[in-house]
């Protein structure tokens, strides 16, 4: 963690937890001018009341104090220009873009989605289906004929012809002619949004209604459904299936060779390290990302897989069509709960086809929170514009664009131009949309167009809005350009100032102390011969290694040496030793036996700069910021309005 997101990680919490006050507000202070209010101060006092341990702090007048302080330090940052780094406001508008997005959750609608896809995830579906091909975008003859087409098929499966036939007959899907449609198992999240819908929603052996993705036309057949058996990490050995040049090759014989091995208690990684024809794994002693049902390609190979009860189970050697295995189980991964499994699936939901009910939710009542106008004469002239090429990406935009430049749209008192929309179009050529004829495709687009300039024009103004994004973003903004501003005027000075450095040790240094501190070795253990055989072996002036590699022996450690410098009543001394040089009698304390050998007993005395620069450095900065604010009072004109106060403090300890 950097110290950036240390300094701003409270700060964060405490910002999401604020509630916007409807008291009314006064102007309770101003710097050169500027007008501070009431309500920010209350607010802030009483989210940090709770947090503050410093007594002082929570009192009223002491707090103004801070607040000023704080605030005069903004002004400074201001001042000098902090806000027009590239760093700070790229920090800015990345934290507002992630804290934008809570804005643009239909909070209802994704614990819906969330909810549906952690129930449907405690199920595997096996289905077969037959695809007809289609474009999501293909023109309305090409879209009704490739309905036509599926619409006597799924005719001919539910009055009970045989599915599997039916999809290697007429099945667009390249592998049906291999698998007759068979998908395996899956579960939820695997398949486009519409195709696990119609799976999870049609029952066991029964042939799903006609369903639409953006390949085309789909109809299913559900062969069975079962309990998840959720994720497992396994090893394994391969062996391939021999090619019909490798005569020689024995892939059966090999694996049992191997299997033998096993039995006779080698090791699994050695084993697979050695042997294993599957090199992305056998470096890691065979090893495979963990995974689920219906994420491999061979259906044998899950199954032999999660047949294994205990963790180090292995299989018998079994054949795929890849060639022959053994597997041994590392880890089984069950389906966790749907709180710890939260944040995955709200990022499963961000990148499947169900945000499009998030977003299409937003667009519908952002079509009804604003007041929207177009201007149709401007539309139509947009429109004959867009020719034929748009279908194969060569349009280009019109020379004379400058030409539209009026308002096409208006949003509240926002304007859009014309050349705003056409830009769009152009951009949207890569979209590969084939909507025909083309005003239908002009329209489509500018639905398009409108509902994200509705978005923009949403997110532009969420801090008019909601006064909440507001003050954490005012918060954030301050925060910033104070963390930048202490980094430069006290933080890195403090740490650079060696003359001010010193001249301060040198006025304090009194308050740095060391107490009476002994240069010693320390042995112990919970064995008595052990600790005397250690003292004798001090007494011949034997290095404390030597003692270890003496009195541990076996893998077993006997005892333990701790040598260093250490002020009187460390821990890291037996609270009834003696400050004596030379080596102690064996003595007791709890469970162990200790020994000491004192080389030198340092009194009390004062610490070098070096020996509490760390300690030094953090006073000297708080010395420059208490100077620092004070010079800051005599830069700035501040004016508080004590009567404001007085009415604050009466509503903060009524």
């Amino acid at each position: 963690m950097s110290f950036k997101q240390f300094f701003f990680g409270l700060f964060f919490l405490i910002s999401f937890a604020s509630n916007a006050q409807t008291n009314p507000k006064e102007v309770l202070f101003t710097i050169n001018e500027k007008p501070y209010y009431t309500d920010e101060f209350s607010r802030i006092y009483k989210k940090n009341l709770d947090l503050v341990k410093d007594n002082s702090q929570k009192d009223l007048n002491q707090y103004l104090e801070l607040f000023v302080g704080y605030k005069l330090k903004v002004n400074k940052a201001y001042k000098l220009g902090l806000q027009n780094g590239t760093q700070y406001q790229n920090e800015l508008k990345s934290y507002r873009t992630q804290l934008a997005k809570n804005y643009f959750n239909d909070t209802k609608i994704t614990q819906e989605l969330l909810e549906e896809g952690y129930n449907r995830l405690q199920k595997e579906i096996r289905a077969s289906h037959i695809l007809i091909l289609v474009d999501e975008n293909a023109s309305a003859e090409d879209t009704l004929k490739a309905y036509k087409k599926m619409e006597e098929i799924s005719k001919r499966a539910v009055a009970g012809e045989n599915f599997d036939n039916l999809a290697v007959q007429f099945s667009e899907d390249p592998s049906a002619k291999e698998n007759k449609g068979d998908l395996s198992y899956f579960t939820a999240f695997r398949m486009v949004y519409p195709f696990e819908n119609a799976a999870y929603k049609t029952p066991k052996g029964k042939i799903s209604k006609i369903i639409r993705t953006r390949f085309g036309y789909h109809i299913l057949k559900i062969t069975d459904i079962r309990a998840n058996r959720g994720e497992i990490t396994v090893a394994h050995i391969m062996i391939l299936k021999p090619k019909p040049e490798e005569k020689d090759k024995d892939a059966e014989k090999t694996i049992n060779e191997i299997y033998q091995k096993i039995q006779q208690g080698e090791k699994f990684e050695d084993l697979a390290k050695q042997f294993s024809d599957d090199k992305s794994s056998s470096s890691k002693g065979g090893q495979l990302n963990k995974f689920g049902s219906g994420q491999l390609s061979s259906e044998e190979f899950e199954n032999a897989a999660f047949s294994l009860a205990n963790p180090n189970d292995i299989s018998k050697p079994f054949q795929s069509e890849f060639g022959w295995h053994i597997v041994k189980l590392i880890e089984k991964h069950p389906i966790k709960s749907m709180d710890e499994m939260k944040n995955e699936l709200e990022t499963k939901i961000g990148k499947d086809d169900r945000s499009k009910k998030i977003t299409a939710s937003l667009n519908e009542k952002l079509r009804k929170k604003y007041i929207y106008k177009r201007d149709d004469k401007q539309y139509s002239l947009i429109s004959k514009l867009v020719t034929n090429d748009f279908y194969d990406s060569k349009w280009k935009l019109p020379e004379n664009i400058t030409d539209y430049s009026a308002t096409l749209l208006s949003i509240n008192s926002k304007k859009i131009n014309g050349k705003a929309f056409l830009d769009y179009i152009e951009k949207q050529q890569k979209a590969g949309l084939k909507v025909k004829p083309l005003s239908k495709l002009v329209d489509a687009l500018y639905g398009n167009f409108l509902d994200e300039q509705l978005t923009a024009y949403y997110d532009e103004n969420l801090e008019t809005e909601f006064p909440d994004f507001a003050n954490v973003m005012e918060e954030y903004r301050d925060g910033l350009l104070l963390f930048d501003l202490m980094e430069k005027e006290i933080w890195d000075r403090a740490k650079t100032d060696t003359i001010g450095l010193k001249t301060f040790y040198d006025e304090h240094k009194m308050e740095h102390m060391w107490k009476k501190r002994v240069d010693v070795t320390i042995a112990s253990s919970t064995k008595q011969d052990i600790i005397k055989k250690a003292y004798s072996l001090l007494k011949k002036k034997e290095k404390p290694q030597d003692i270890k590699d003496k009195l541990n022996v076996d893998n077993v450690i006997n005892v333990m040496m701790n040598s260093g410098v250490f002020e009187e009543e460390s821990d890291a001394l037996p609270k009834t030793m003696k400050y004596d040089v030379g080596v102690s009698d064996v003595f007791r304390e709890g469970e162990y036996y200790f020994v000491t050998k004192v080389d030198k007993v340092i009194p009390a005395g004062v610490k070098t700069l070096e020996e509490c620069k760390g300690k030094l450095i953090n006073e000297y900065q708080q010395y420059l910021e208490l100077r620092w604010v004070d010079d800051l009072k005599s830069e700035f004109t501040i004016k508080i309005n004590n009567d404001a106060f007085e009415h604050v403090k009466k509503q903060l300890n009524p």
